[in-house]
């Protein structure tokens, strides 16, 4: 393992982004949002993400000078376009728009199309929260494109959609916010081709064959098999979900063109946003939820376990962890950002 601090990775990140023509503040958006990741310890949404990105300007998928563009809006809503820019600035303007006719209108909806990638779902819950609001976040439209089509229905054994994430944040008192993210498969693509590579089993409930039958063989997946909804039956109902809030919703299809984007060419993101002291005093609600997550912290540990966690927890203590000790990455991804950044003239720590 090679380890960085966040500061190194930080300004190669910005370093190589800036050679390709992406602006000084977006760059360290990507950047900030990419790092922040690692941070956290949501490493598939770090920094390994940098030389998609570089191919993605180079397919014209990402135009990094782009401007995005509120499309209509009303008091309490709005639809933003990216116009093909980088996904990470773009939500961030749309997530601050967001907070701001929360604040204002004491609720808000915000619809996000025609971007790339949009990063880590968390880091914009996060924003909510430190803010006092309540926000949802709800992508879809990823699975318009053949090869995203990697999750099957519940009951089913072709694959029609996608991993389809969505968060939750909620601000507290005394305490950290309570943030959820995830995505609504069992798992990802990602960690199955990492048990391949590492000849490994996936866990039971993560992945069928391409006959529909459960499977703990990566190999599997990689030869017409599927991901599998969480919880079964009841993940399935967030993956609709959150195909319909963030597609069908925000109309993403209407701004695709073509195969341009790849996975992101038709998906559409969704942030629903409230006060969190829309019924009540602010002070109350902070009291009540921080006497929430201490009673939950309170219950003893079942057996395997150290303690119990509220979520956002962990992310938590990875960041505090790391910010400290630095951040631990593969040779094979520190090999693979050597290449990309010495390709465009930029010298690695």
């Amino acid at each position: 393992m090679i380890n960085k601090s966040d500061h190194q990775l930080r300004r190669l990140a910005v370093a190589v982004l800036q050679k390709l023509g992406t602006s000084d503040s977006d760059s360290a958006r990507v950047a900030d949002h990419m790092v922040d990741a690692n941070l956290c310890g949501v490493d598939t949404h770090g920094i390994h993400l940098l030389s998609r990105y570089v191919q993605f300007i180079k397919d014209g998928w990402i135009v990094p000078d782009a401007t995005p563009e509120i499309v209509e809006q009303t008091a309490t809503s709005a639809l933003v376009r990216g116009n093909w820019g980088f996904g990470h600035p773009v939500a961030t303007m749309a997530m601050e728009l967001g907070i701001e006719k929360a604040l204002d209108q004491n609720v808000a909806v915000i619809g996000l199309v025609q971007l790339n990638h949009i990063g880590r779902l968390g880091e914009y819950a996060e924003m909510a929260a430190a803010k006092g609001t309540i926000a949802m976040i709800w992508g879809g439209g990823y699975a318009e494109v053949d090869a995203a089509k990697i999750a099957v229905p519940y009951g089913g054994r072709e694959n029609v959609l996608c991993t389809n994430p969505w968060s939750i944040g909620f601000p507290a008192g005394d305490d950290t916010p309570m943030v959820v993210d995830y995505a609504t498969t069992a798992s990802s693509q990602i960690k199955v081709a990492n048990a391949r590579n590492k000849n490994q089993p996936v866990p039971p409930g993560w992945i069928v064959d391409k006959q529909g039958q459960p499977s703990t063989d990566p190999n599997d997946f990689f030869d017409g098999g599927g991901l599998l909804p969480f919880g079964g039956h009841k993940g399935f109902g967030m993956m609709m979900a959150a195909e319909l809030l963030g597609r069908a919703v925000t109309g993403s299809n209407d701004f695709a063109e073509g195969d341009r984007g790849g996975t992101f060419g038709h998906s559409g993101t969704l942030f629903v946003l409230m006060k969190a002291d829309l019924f009540r005093p602010l002070s109350d609600y902070a009291a009540c939820t921080d006497q929430m997550q201490r009673r939950v912290r309170a219950v003893p540990p079942a057996p395997g376990f150290d303690e119990v966690l509220i979520p956002g927890d962990r992310e938590h203590r990875t960041r505090q962890a790391r910010l400290a000790g630095g951040i631990p990455l593969e040779e094979v991804v520190w090999e693979q950002l050597i290449e990309v950044a010495e390709s465009l003239g930029v010298v690695p720590e």
